[in-house]
C-alpha cells in the first residue's frame, strides 16, 4: 500500500458526505488573472506559494499557521498564485482555508487536493479556487479527461500533475494548458529535481503548454536549475512555510528566464 493509495482510499470515504451536502462558503466573487496567462507572459520564474501545515512525509510543518496571514505575506512578496491544501487528515487543510484565502487575496488560487470525483471540483469552485490540481497517478485516462473538461467548463484553470514519462504521455493525450512535474515520487515520497530535467524536453516541445516544477525547491540554486530545464513556474510549500522571512525567501526564487526559455514556454 503506497502513501498515495492510502490517501485516495481515505478520500473515497468522504465523497458520500460531499455529495449529500451543498457546498456553502461565504466567498466574495472576484475576477482573478488566469494562472495560465501569468505563466505564459512571465519573464521571471513564477512562484506558486503553498499554504501547507503538514505532510505525510514530513509530519507537522507549521501547524499553527494562519491562512489569512500567510496568504497576505505571499501576495505581498510577489507570489503568482497561492496553492491551498484542502486535504484534512494528512495535510491538515480544509475548504475553509481555501475560502478564507480567496476572500483575502486577488491573485489566482489553486485548490491542491486529491480529486477523485467531480463533486470535489464543485467544492473547489464554491470555496473560491480559480485553479484545480488533477494528479495523473490518481486517475484513469477516462476520469482525467472528464474532470479536465468539467473543470474547464466551470472556468477553472487545471494543473495536470505527472511524476514520470508514462504519466506525462497520458497527460499529453489530453493536451492540457498547464503541466506540473512533481519531483516527489508519490509512491515513496522521495524527492529528486532530476525528474523535472528528465521530462522537460518532451513538455517544452509544446509551445502552448506552461510548465511547472513542483516540490523540493528550497533556494535560488534549485530555482535556477528547474528554470534552465524550461520551467516557467515552481510550486513551493515547505521551504516557504518554514521560512521566517517570506518577504526575502520568495523573491529569491524569482530568477529571470532567458529569452530562449521565455519563447519555449
Amino acid at each position: 500500500m503506497t502513501i498515495l493509495q492510502t490517501i485516495l482510499d481515505y478520500k473515497e470515504t468522504l465523497i458520500p458526505t460531499l455529495l449529500k451536502n451543498e457546498p456553502k462558503f461565504k466567498v466574495i466573487q472576484k475576477s482573478r488573472p488566469s494562472l495560465y496567462e501569468v505563466l505564459r507572459k512571465a519573464d521571471s520564474l513564477q512562484v506558486i506559494s503553498e499554504m501547507k501545515r503538514a505532510s505525510p512525509s514530513k509530519g507537522l510543518i507549521n501547524e499553527g499557521a494562519n491562512p489569512i496571514e500567510q496568504a497576505r505575506k505571499y501576495e505581498a512578496a510577489g507570489a503568482a498564485c497561492i496553492s491551498v491544501l484542502t486535504e484534512d487528515k494528512y495535510f491538515k487543510g480544509s475548504f475553509q482555508d481555501l475560502a478564507d484565502i480567496a476572500n483575502t487575496v486577488d491573485i489566482p488560487i489553486l485548490n491542491k487536493d486529491f480529486i477523485i470525483h467531480e463533486v470535489q471540483i464543485d467544492y473547489a469552485k464554491a470555496a473560491g479556487a480559480s485553479v484545480i490540481l488533477l494528479i495523473v497517478a490518481a486517475l484513469s485516462d477516462e476520469k482525467l479527461k472528464a474532470f479536465y473538461t468539467y473543470a474547464s467548463v466551470l472556468g477553472l484553470d487545471v494543473l495536470v500533475e505527472v511524476h514520470n514519462e508514462e504519466e506525462l504521455d497520458r497527460a499529453l493525450a489530453i493536451h492540457p494548458k498547464i503541466i506540473g512535474v512533481n519531483n516527489r515520487d508519490l509512491k515513496t515520497f522521495n524527492l529528486d529535481l532530476a525528474q523535472t530535467e528528465r521530462l522537460a524536453a518532451k513538455i517544452t516541445a509544446y509551445e502552448d503548454i506552461a510548465f511547472i516544477s513542483e516540490s523540493g525547491i528550497w533556494n535560488r540554486e534549485d530555482a535556477l536549475r528547474v528554470a534552465n530545464a524550461g520551467a516557467s513556474g515552481i510550486l513551493v510549500g515547505e521551504s516557504l512555510m518554514r521560512s521566517g522571512n517570506v518577504e526575502t525567501a520568495l523573491p529569491a526564487l524569482q530568477v529571470p528566464l532567458s529569452s530562449l526559455l521565455k519563447e519555449v514556454n
